[in-house]
This record gives structure tokens, C-alpha cells and sequence, in this order.
């Protein structure tokens, strides 16, 4: 048995004072080294960044997806040369942002943006946040203007029309060769320089040129892409229902078979005012006989030129015709024409829009309480537009009717003094 230590008895007194508590150990040597010592302060102070820059992140990236101010979209343009205090200035001013420009900035500099932010007018969302309205800017989806330019227009004239658009900067330096632009519909941002629009324009001619050219068909009396051209200029100028250009187009293919002068009223037309594109007045009967390149009542086969540019259903018909016989079209007075084989018939015809004409006349006058002078009538001869019908809602004054398409007149084998299809509105000068 092992031995217990003796018991040294105590007073009451020493037993209830407390034992002497043993000195805490000493420190290490390594616990005291100055390297653990920075290093401990650099986990410490990492920790608690780290705590910091997610705080800022999850309130960073509150702002930047919380719904802005906008309560309808809204285009706002930002002006060239802007910086992004200038920027922020403006989408505060027009409400896109709240009145804390400074978050704009912050979010701009925290998505590294401050060199991408593209100047333009752009269409901001309903509510659009602080990441929508960068990333807008920064993608450069910038408002698109839609442009339309009609068919038949002269080159010169959709320059003008041009020219009379402010969505577009500078000025054309030179008028595009006639029918080489392609009329049609086109998007441009605000500033879009006029050259550029010209360019886009003649590259979307060349191309659709092309695709029509090769689809044409082989046994026209064509020899090239830009006699097509011409052709279907002079078909566009003719009509402008799509019903009818392929039929139109067959009449002028089978004349220039056959070696028949054209007889197109809108290229006599051309030659007087060239890219103007209006007479302004009916065609004199002095004028179809007057000599002019471009007059098919005097030259044999096609003009030198296109007297417009024409649009792709025109290409197409002039590419494409239809199988006809016929030789002659006219006015109907319903906003069509007839067509005919024969100069006898497209007399028949002729007479007829002469008879409806007359009785749109004497339908559309209204009595006046003293004679009208004989000059406020329209000359007897003068033919409605094609878009008139045989008895349309009468109107409070008679109005002399624009040229009407009345198409090719007699063929080379008949009397020169007699046309079958003179100008309308025509008269000895």
C-alpha cells in the first residue's frame, strides 16, 4: 500500500483563504517574434477589408440594379465630346438618373466604362437602372431614323429631300449619276453624314442590280444592267401599280423588238427639266415633236439614261415582262390603263378617256353666279391623273388635271401629226 502524504491540519482562518494562483505561463519565443506579430495585423486587417469590400459590393450592386427614376422610355442625346460628368449632368437634367450623380460616376468607374461610354441619342427604358443606362451607352444602341425614299424620285431630288432633313449631318459634294440609288427604306442614327447615306444608298442598288440581272430574262431586247435600269425607270414613271408594271413593261420591250419608237410622255418630260423630275404644267403638243435625247417621241429605242430610279418591283418587271402582244396603253380613268395590240383599238380607247374626262368636267363644275372666264376651264384635252375615277366626289372648283400616263402613242408606221396618245393637257403653243 502506498503511502498518503500527512495531512498538516490548518485554522479555520488559513483554510478558508485562497491558495497562492501559479504565475501564467511564459510566452514562447516564437509567439513573440515581430514577423507573426505584422503577420497576425495583416490577416486581421484583410479580414475585415474583406468584410468592407462586400458590403460595398452587395450595396454597389444595389444601386446598380435598382429601378431608376424614368416613368416612360424616354431619348435623351448625348452630346459628342461629353465626359462623364457632363454625361451624368445630362441624364440627371432629363431624369433618367436620380439627383445622386455621384452613384452614375461610381458605377461608371466600378464597370471600367469611363472610356466607352458613346455619344448619340439613345432611347432609355421605363425605370431603367444605373446598369442599364451604361450598358446602353457603352453597346452604342443608338436611336435608328427610318428614311424613306418613294420610287421615281430623280436624283437630284432625293438629295433635295436630303438636304431638307435635319436628322443628318454635312452636305452632298456631287448629284449620283441618275437611277443609282435605290429607293426604299433605310435607318440612320441622328448625325448620320448625307455622303453616307448616298453610299448606302447606291451599294443597295448595285446589289439588288445584280440579283435582278442575273434573273432576267434572256430574250430581252436588253444588252446591259444599266439599259435595264433605264427601262424600268421609264416603267416606274409610267405606272404605279404594281399590277401593272410587268404588263407596262411588256408593251416597251415589245416596241423596241419591233423597232417601234417608245412614245413615253415622262421622257419628254426629262428632257425638258432633267433631275427637277416636274414639268409643273401639261406637256405642249410643240414639245413632243421637239428634239431632245432623251425625247422617245423622236429617238429610236431607249434614252441615253434612266430619267429616275426605280424601285425593285420595277427592275423586276423590266427584268421579267410579261408575255404580251400588246403595243399601246392609255389611261382608263379608274387609275388603271388599257392595254391594246392594235392603234385601232388604243383609239377606241383614246375616245373613250376623252368622253370620261369630259363628264368629270361637267360633274366638277359648279355653277357660278357670274360666267367664269373661258381660261378657268381645263383645256379640252387635258386628261386626268391616273388616279382619277370616271366620277369622283366633286370638288368646289374645276382643276386642270396633271399629265396623265397615257403611255406610248402611234407606232412609227403611223401619221406623226396624228399621235394615239398624245400628252395630256397638250395644246398648240
Amino acid at each position: 500500500m502506498s503511502e498518503r502524504p500527512p495531512i498538516s491540519p490548518k485554522s479555520p482562518r488559513a483554510a478558508l483563504e485562497p491558495e497562492q494562483v501559479p504565475p501564467p505561463p511564459k510566452r514562447s519565443e516564437r509567439a513573440r517574434n515581430p514577423f507573426v506579430v505584422v503577420g497576425n495585423a495583416i490577416i486581421t486587417i484583410v479580414l475585415v477589408l474583406m468584410v468592407a469590400v462586400g458590403g460595398v459590393y452587395i450595396y454597389g450592386r444595389q444601386i446598380l440594379e435598382a429601378k431608376g427614376p424614368l416613368q416612360e422610355e424616354k431619348i435623351v442625346n448625348i452630346p459628342a465630346r461629353a465626359g462623364m460628368s457632363d454625361i451624368a449632368d445630362v441624364l440627371q437634367r432629363e431624369g433618367v438618373i436620380d439627383s445622386n450623380r455621384w452613384a452614375f460616376i461610381g458605377s461608371v468607374i466600378a464597370l471600367k466604362a469611363r472610356s466607352d461610354l458613346k455619344p448619340g441619342e439613345y432611347a432609355f427604358q421605363k425605370n431603367a437602372s444605373l446598369r442599364d443606362v451604361i450598358g446602353t451607352m457603352v453597346e452604342g444602341k443608338v436611336v435608328q431614323h427610318a428614311l424613306t425614299i418613294p420610287e421615281g424620285l430623280t436624283s437630284e431630288q432625293i438629295v433635295a429631300r436630303l438636304a431638307d432633313n435635319d436628322i443628318f449631318s454635312g452636305t452632298v459634294r456631287e448629284i449620283p449619276r441618275e437611277g443609282t440609288l435605290l429607293p426604299e427604306t433605310y435607318k440612320f442614327p441622328r448625325g448620320a453624314p448625307r455622303d453616307q447615306v448616298i453610299q448606302r444608298m447606291q451599294q443597295a442598288q448595285k446589289r439588288v442590280l445584280a440579283e435582278i440581272w442575273e434573273r432576267r430574262n434572256l430574250e430581252l431586247p436588253i444588252k446591259s444592267p444599266e439599259q435595264l435600269v433605264t427601262l424600268a425607270s421609264i416603267v416606274e414613271k409610267e405606272t404605279g401599280r404594281a399590277d401593272e408594271r410587268s404588263r407596262v413593261a411588256a408593251v416597251f420591250v415589245n416596241r423596241l423588238r419591233q423597232k417601234i419608237k417608245l412614245q413615253s410622255d415622262p421622257t419628254i418630260i426629262y428632257g425638258l427639266v432633267g433631275g427637277k423630275g416636274t414639268l409643273g404644267r401639261p406637256i405642249k403638243r410643240s414639245e413632243i415633236n421637239q428634239p431632245s435625247p432623251y425625247n422617245t417621241y423622236v429617238i429610236d429605242g431607249l434614252p441615253p439614261g434612266p430619267i429616275a430610279n426605280p424601285g425593285r418591283a420595277s427592275l423586276e418587271a423590266a427584268a421579267n415582262p410579261a408575255r404580251t402582244r400588246d403595243l399601246f396603253f392609255v389611261a382608263d380613268g379608274t387609275g388603271g390603263h388599257s392595254f391594246t395590240e392594235t392603234y385601232d383599238q388604243h383609239q377606241k380607247n383614246v375616245a373613250k378617256l376623252r368622253s370620261i374626262e369630259k363628264q368629270i368636267q361637267n360633274d366638277t363644275v359648279e355653277p357660278a353666279e357670274d360666267p367664269a372666264p373661258a381660261a378657268a376651264a381645263a383645256p379640252a384635252d387635258t386628261a386626268p391623273t391616273a388616279a382619277t375615277s370616271p366620277k369622283p366626289v366633286a370638288p368646289k372648283r374645276p382643276r386642270a388635271a396633271a399629265p396623265a400616263r397615257q403611255g406610248p402613242g402611234t407606232a412609227s408606221t403611223q401619221p406623226a401629226a396624228a399621235p394615239a396618245s398624245a400628252p395630256a393637257g397638250g395644246g398648240d403653243d
